[in-house]
């Protein structure tokens, strides 16, 4: 009886498939490095940003702008009314 320690011959095909298959899995376990890093990389920003945020608000808070006070309304300009010259008699 044969036992399965032993190993056949493996073709060139199914070498190939097993050589795709490795690199599959490293170029896999690079990709979600590079995920994992880039979702940090966000979430750092983002943090980043709103403290800046946050310190903008406070300061706004603290030093409101000057209140410049409301202008008013100019009244509307009245329009002068035109009247038609009336129309001469003729003959007179």
């Amino acid at each position: 009886m044969t036992s399965k320690s032993q190993t056949k011959p493996q073709t060139p095909e199914q070498l190939a498939r097993l050589e795709k298959q490795r690199l599959a899995k490293i170029e896999g376990a690079q990709a979600l490095a590079q995920v994992d890093k880039e979702y940090v990389d966000v979430r750092r920003n983002m943090e980043r940003l709103k403290a800046l945020r946050l310190a903008k608000e406070a300061h706004d808070a603290a030093n409101p702008p000057p209140v410049e006070p409301k202008k008013k309304k100019a009244a509307p300009k009245k329009l002068a009314v035109v009247k038609a010259p009336e129309p001469e008699a003729v003959g007179e």
